[in-house]
């Protein structure tokens, strides 16, 4: 199954990413692939840890390996403009004939054991606080299989709050023709409460034209 993401260079995108991410290790599978650089190169540079712990561990882990393919000394570019973000998320990247002979993810050597060993040590040393940030999983249920998800979907997405991310969605079936609508969300946790959201926004008019119901699938602490 293919997976889109766009606007790596802003923060909507960033976010989408970061949610994605969540409890992986790398795009597709276990392990790292070609995937991820396509999406790597895309990404301008090191998300916030603050505010994309996920993605900003993702993207640490493909530096690391990276980093011995090229020993040269860099001296360190910049990339502005919205014209630069945009050509640096090509939508194909083309593979050349020498892709096979370049291992980017073959067995580590004894000295990037090392290294990984001591940037685990460096961040035990240094763990910040609570971000204060939560990831939500909501299950959003329509009144029947006649209703519009579509439209079901923009409805919610229109909800704009502050501390309030709209990350990644998929529709899901649950019986009878009816399917639900998944979606992601990262919340601050001082700006926005998901119970009163439910109760006052998502179930009220007039998004409840199309939202019979909504409910709390996962709610994990960022």
């Amino acid at each position: 199954m293919t997976v889109t993401f766009s606007d790596l260079h802003k923060e909507s995108g960033l976010m989408a990413l970061n949610d994605f991410l969540s409890g992986k290790s790398s795009i597709s599978g276990d392990q790292l692939t070609k995937d991820d650089i396509k999406v790597y190169a895309a990404v301008l540079g090191e998300p916030s840890a603050d505010l994309y712990p996920n993605a900003s561990k993702w993207y640490g882990a493909i530096s690391a390996k990276l980093a011995p393919s090229f020993p040269g000394k860099a001296v360190g570019v910049r990339i502005g403009g919205a014209a630069a973000a945009e050509s640096a998320a090509p939508a194909e990247v083309a593979a050349t004939d020498d892709d096979d002979d370049l291992d980017l993810f073959g067995d580590k050597t004894e000295e990037e054991k090392k290294a990984a060993e001591q940037r685990e040590a460096a961040k035990a040393t240094t763990k910040k606080k609570e971000s204060g940030k939560s990831s939500v999983l909501l299950d959003v249920k329509p009144w029947d299989d006649e209703t519009d998800m579509k439209k079901l979907e923009e409805a919610v997405r229109s909800v704009e709050l502050p501390g309030l991310f709209w990350g990644a969605s998929k529709l899901v079936a649950v019986g009878y023709g009816i399917k639900k609508l998944q979606i992601m969300l990262t919340i601050v946790d001082d700006l926005v409460s998901v119970d009163t959201m439910i109760e006052e926004i998502l179930t009220a008019e007039p998004i409840n034209e199309y939202v019979q119901s909504c409910d709390i699938a996962a709610f994990n602490k960022i």
